[in-house]
This record gives structure tokens, C-alpha cells and sequence, in this order.
């Protein structure tokens, strides 16, 4: 068995977690989010925590299929948990000259050297907030409680303009650390 699938998952106050046909249901402060639960993987909801076992009369899924499923499942959950009840927060920073952004609701419009602008309207899910202040970087600033889809909307917007290794423009998580390499003039001797 997985022992991240073992792991019980406690219920914050707040949060309801409901099953109906395979479809796990969690509400909370900060939305309601749904997941599909392979039915090779048994979900209980009991005295405030959740718990993963694997259904020994399923055998549709191989053996190895269903120890996968007992971990990814129980983790995609978990998500489900944290994001109602706390949410998620991810910041990006724009590294460059006249590299810059800004926001109307959800539409955020990117300066980031091309000859045009780049405009990406987010899901209503997501909220956006831009700063630009004097002698910093511009940041971008995302919040919402689905995991997955704040990780798929930071990394498009990356896409937009990768960190590059010899002088570092490019868009950046805050805190990464980018491999820089020298230039060719380090290496000529």
C-alpha cells in the first residue's frame, strides 16, 4: 500500500466533504471544488477525517494500478481540503528591463519586450492582483483554492517568457533561483 495513502486527512471546521457515484464533493470558505474517485479506491468520511483503502473486489485496475490510484487520490483530495479551507497563493516576478503588467478583473495585459502586448483573460476562480513599484520588479500576484488550476495559470504565464540563464530576464516564481551560466568571454583564456 502507499503510505502517502495511508495518511488520514482531518476535516477542518468549516468544511463539508460529501460522496456521491465516485465524485467527491468539498465545500468550504473559500469555494466548492469536485474530483473523481477511481472506484478501485474506497473513500470514508468519518469522525472528522477522511481515510483511502483499496477495494479488494475490484479488479478491473491491476495491482500496481491500484496502489498508484491509493496515493494520487488521497493527495488530490488533501488538495481539495487545504484549498477550501486556506487557499492557495503563488507570485510571480517579471525580471527585465521594461518588462511590465497590469490588470482589469481578470485580464491581465504583459509588456514583456515583444513587439505586441500580450492580454490572458484568467478563469473567474482565480484572483489576480499586479504591482509595479519604483526600482523593483514587477509582480503578479495569484489566489485561488484549486491547486491545479493555479499551477496551470502560473505556468502559462511563464510560458510567456522563460528565465533564461545568462542574464536572468525572464518571468520567475519569487524566491527561485535561477542557474545562470558565463557568457563567452569566461571561457576564452
Amino acid at each position: 500500500m502507499s503510505r502517502i495513502g495511508k495518511l488520514p486527512i482531518s476535516i477542518p471546521a468549516g468544511v463539508t466533504v460529501s460522496q456521491k457515484d465516485n465524485v467527491v464533493t468539498v465545500k468550504g470558505p473559500k469555494g466548492e471544488l469536485s474530483q473523481f474517485v477511481d472506484p478501485s479506491i474506497v473513500m470514508t468520511v468519518e469522525d472528522g477525517s477522511i481515510t483511502f483503502t483499496l477495494n479488494e473486489e475490484n479488479t478491473e485496475v491491476g495491482l500496481k494500478q491500484q496502489h498508484a490510484f491509493h496515493g494520487l487520490y488521497r493527495s488530490l483530495v488533501n488538495n481539495m481540503v487545504v484549498g477550501v479551507s486556506e487557499g492557495y497563493k503563488k507570485e510571480l516576478e517579471l525580471v527585465g528591463v521594461g518588462y511590465r503588467v497590469s490588470n482589469q478583473g481578470n485580464l491581465i495585459e504583459f509588456s514583456l519586450g515583444y513587439s505586441h502586448s500580450i492580454f490572458l483573460q484568467l478563469p473567474a476562480e482565480i484572483k489576480v492582483e499586479t504591482k509595479s513599484e519604483r526600482n523593483k520588479n514587477p509582480l503578479v500576484i495569484l489566489e485561488s483554492c484549486d491547486k491545479q488550476l493555479l499551477g496551470l495559470v502560473c505556468a502559462k504565464i511563464r510560458s510567456f517568457r522563460k528565465p533564461e540563464p545568462y542574464k536572468g530576464k525572464g518571468i520567475k516564481f519569487v524566491g527561485e533561483e535561477i542557474r545562470r551560466k558565463s557568457g563567452k568571454s569566461a571561457g576564452a583564456k
